[in-house]
């Protein structure tokens, strides 16, 4: 019978990595006393390891990332209005070329 998968919270995640940084115990001791492969104790240490400056970043640094995203927005409005314009411009031509038919 086939082992049924688990979720691991991440809370528990954050624990496990936190138990690998200090280095009280080996891999091989967390392993077993958390029940999870040494790979993933492994990779949940190093995510915590690069991670961890985004928990201490300024909020304030997160504006220019919605500047980017401002700027983005803007060149989009600015293709839309072209296209608006473009298509308001053949609608008006198609529809004056119907006209000039129906009037003949």
């Amino acid at each position: 019978m086939s082992r049924k998968r688990r979720v691991l919270g991440s809370k528990f995640k954050a624990k496990v990595a936190l138990a690998a940084i200090r280095g009280d115990k080996t891999l091989a001791q967390l392993t077993s006393q958390f029940d999870v492969n040494s790979n993933q104790i492994s990779a949940w240490k190093t995510k915590l390891l690069a991670d961890a400056c985004e928990l201490f970043e300024d909020g304030r640094k997160r504006q220019r990332r919605d500047e980017v995203n401002d700027e983005e927005l803007f060149a989009q409005i600015g293709r839309l209005k072209m296209e608006l314009e473009w298509l308001k411009k053949t609608t008006a031509a198609k529809l004056t070329g119907l006209e000039l038919e129906f009037f003949v």
